[in-house]
């Protein structure tokens, strides 16, 4: 019977131990081949305390949190620490191939990596999220790899540090590039999304009990949609250049516009309606998004 809780992995030496392979050459950064991986017994799924980035094929068989990966070629997939990476109660798949990048916040201490690495959307996503590789990408992802396994192989000296960041550097450069890519390559999925996305926000507004439920945020209509928050605003913002909580808003000062110019409700009813506490709060958007307050663009209509 496995654990149903995920047993936590606090460094890389750890979670080799666990996985039956070998120390690794740096306690802080370590490429493994996930074809030697040898499952725990007991254990179905871990969360690592530090990114994880992956590229797998024959994966369709894992899951990320609640959801399953949906593609059996080469995909990549990034992981933050603290998020749960989990399988199927009979274990990884015989025929899973790949690697798994390690890199312990710790090893960027003191780099411009530190900081940026976080302003990669990616490492929010979901695995249903994961970035579908074209057999060129995949080549070109695989030789920045070789390269950092061939300086982990070497001796480790005063440059090598740097040497690896500018290879991670590199890697996060191109995986950012081809999940743009991929945003465009997809046109008929991200499209569907699209449209759902706007039915969602139509339907949400619509709703006569707006007022108890509150202003839509950028979670709640991202759970409708079961996308990750990260995604869902990367995606609109390639397809829409906007960003989620702009369509958000765009939606409410539409619906605002619509109850100003059709019905004699005053100000402070329409705010009400639309789920606002202070109709204050409602009036210095509306001004914001239309250079107007809601009585003069009322007044525009008479």
């Amino acid at each position: 019977m496995s654990n149903s809780k995920p047993i936590r992995i606090k460094s890389i030496t750890d979670g080799c131990r666990l996985a039956g392979l070998q120390p690794p050459y740096h306690p802080l950064i370590s490429i493994i081949d996930v074809a030697r991986l040898k499952p725990a017994p007991d254990v179905n799924s871990v969360v690592f305390d530090f990114y994880v980035v992956s590229l797998k094929r024959g994966c369709n068989n894992l899951l990320y949190g609640q959801q399953k990966y949906d593609f059996d070629g080469g995909l990549m997939a990034f992981m933050s620490p603290g998020q749960v990476l989990g399988g199927e109660e009979d274990g990884m798949p015989p025929a899973l191939q790949g690697w798994m990048l390690f890199i312990h916040p710790d090893f960027l201490w003191n780099t411009t990596l530190a900081k940026k690495i976080k302003q990669y959307d990616y490492f929010g996503y979901a695995t249903n999220e994961a970035l579908f590789l074209s057999d060129k990408e995949e080549t070109i992802i695989n030789g920045i790899i070789d390269n950092m396994k061939q300086e982990f192989s070497g001796n480790i000296d005063k440059f090598s540090q740097d040497v690896i960041v500018a290879q991670l550097e590199l890697l996060f450069t191109y995986s950012q590039r081809f999940y743009e890519r991929q945003f465009i390559t997809r046109k008929i999925t991200n499209s569907k999304i699209l449209t759902r996305f706007e039915d969602v926000l139509t339907s949400y507004f619509n709703n006569e009990d707006l007022l108890a439920k509150g202003l839509p945020n950028v979670k709640d209509i991202a759970d409708m949609l079961h996308l990750s928050t990260k995604y869902l605003s990367s995606l609109l913002k390639q397809l829409s250049g906007k960003t989620t909580q702009q369509h958000i808003h765009d939606k409410l000062i539409e619906k605002a516009k619509e109850k100003l110019s059709t019905t004699e409700l005053s100000v402070s009813e329409i705010a009400y309606d639309l789920g606002f506490e202070h109709s204050q709060s409602f009036s210095k958007l509306f001004k914001k998004k239309t250079k107007q307050s809601p009585l003069e663009f009322r007044a525009s209509f008479n």
